[in-house]
């Protein structure tokens, strides 16, 4: 039996015991950078595995340890353990227990894939030569992101890992199928915070009142050609505000007006100019209305990277497992994700788990409260994950 055949094997053997891992995780989530109780959950895995680990890093990360037969390459796999604030609207016999968090984007299924893929790399371990890396990463949903926070406190420090893998579910495909793209994937994601300030008074008399409505909605409006005119037309970028704050009444004009937006961008050399842009145009309409503004631009996670050679290899090897039918090719997302801290710095390939029913119906899609993923998906998960680890080290 070869490598791949014992990959499927102890996959198929393993399922029930991963598949209840993951319920216990999605009815017990936790918010991010909190993730005590599935720290504690992966660690005791990890143990009765037999896997060696360290803890601590960016709060409650775990780094895995598994040496091959033999010096060779470092690969690195990589799962997010953090929920969301949401409120489940599922009939699930593993429904959230914990009010108002909910594994709505699937890091309940990366987390237990992962222990999958894990615990066979380990009883594989004679059959391959290199280092295995289990990043089990905290506060994936929050900036800065726990990416950034672990290897700033010495993730790979004794370990530089040659590819670094991640996965994430996708409710766009089926269970059992997976998708990859080359080069630039997804977006870099930073948030926008704008306080506009006039003079307040009765909606009735309002030229004794530096409107701030009217300033907002200028605002608004004019910051829309930070995309349309500014940036590049070749240059993937997003600028949306999701978030009016104004507490007042309809008859009021207020004195102040909070905006909240994302800026979003596949460049990294415009992302930063973009962010000029958005304090100088902000000034401007301010500044000719007579109000003030403070504009605070929180850097969030940079976009992500597929390396093309690593990515073309890793697309490869799940075709050879899974089938040709199975493994799709995937478009741009201006989404984000805090894997682009990796991706920047080492040869990475963020791919996508299929969790959709095999109908392919169109299910509830991510960081929705009636999200609810196909368990179907994690063999597949656990599969391509031990395999794509293998491929990489030879």
């Amino acid at each position: 039996m070869n490598i791949q055949e014992s990959i499927k094997k102890l996959a198929q053997e393993n399922l029930q015991e991963i598949i209840a891992i993951r319920r216990h995780i999605h009815a017990h989530p936790e918010l991010s950078f909190q993730e005590s109780e599935t720290s504690a959950l992966v660690a005791s895995k990890l143990d009765s595995y037999g896997i060696t680990y360290i803890k601590g890093f960016g709060g409650f990360g775990i780094l895995g340890i598994i040496e091959g037969n033999g010096k060779g390459k470092t690969v690195a796999l990589r799962a997010d353990m953090d929920a969301l604030p949401i409120i489940e609207d599922n009939n699930l016999s593993y429904k959230s227990i914990n009010a108002g968090v909910m594994h709505a984007c699937g890091h309940d299924i990366h987390t237990s894939c992962l222990l999958g893929a894990a615990k066979i790399l380990n009883e594989l371990r004679h059959q391959w030569s290199g280092t295995v890396l289990l990043i089990f990463q905290p506060g994936e949903e929050k900036i800065p992101g726990g990416a950034k926070l672990m290897m700033e406190q010495g993730l790979f420090d004794d370990y530089t890992p040659d590819v670094i893998i991640g996965q994430h579910v996708y409710p766009e495909l089926p269970a059992g199928h997976v998708g990859f793209k080359q080069g630039q994937y997804m977006a870099s994601a930073d948030e926008i915070y704008i306080t506009l300030k006039g003079k307040g008074g009765h909606a009735a008399l309002p030229h004794k009142t530096i409107d701030t409505v009217l300033m907002t909605a200028q605002t608004v409006v004019t910051l829309q050609q930070v995309v349309s005119r500014i940036i590049p037309t070749q240059v993937p970028a997003v600028l949306s505000f999701g978030n009016i704050v104004c507490n007042s009444a309809m008859n009021i004009i207020p004195e102040t007006i909070r905006l909240e937006g994302t800026f979003r961008t596949m460049d990294e050399d415009w992302r930063y100019i973009a962010h000029d842009k958005i304090r100088k145009l902000t000034q401007s309409v301010v500044d000719g209305m007579g109000g003030t503004a403070d504009i605070d631009i929180q850097i969030g996670f940079p976009s992500v990277y597929n390396n093309p050679e690593v990515t073309r290899k890793a697309q490869e090897a799940a075709t050879s497992l899974l089938g040709i039918a199975q493994v799709h090719n995937l478009d741009i997302r201006m989404t984000a994700e805090d894997f682009g801290w990796f991706a920047q710095k080492y040869p990475a390939c963020f791919y996508r788990l299929g969790v959709a029913d095999g109908d392919n119906t169109d299910s509830a899609g991510l960081h929705s409260p009636k999200f609810i993923a196909n368990e179907a998906a994690i063999e597949t998960g656990i599969q391509v994950m031990a395999h794509l680890a293998v491929d990489a080290l030879s």
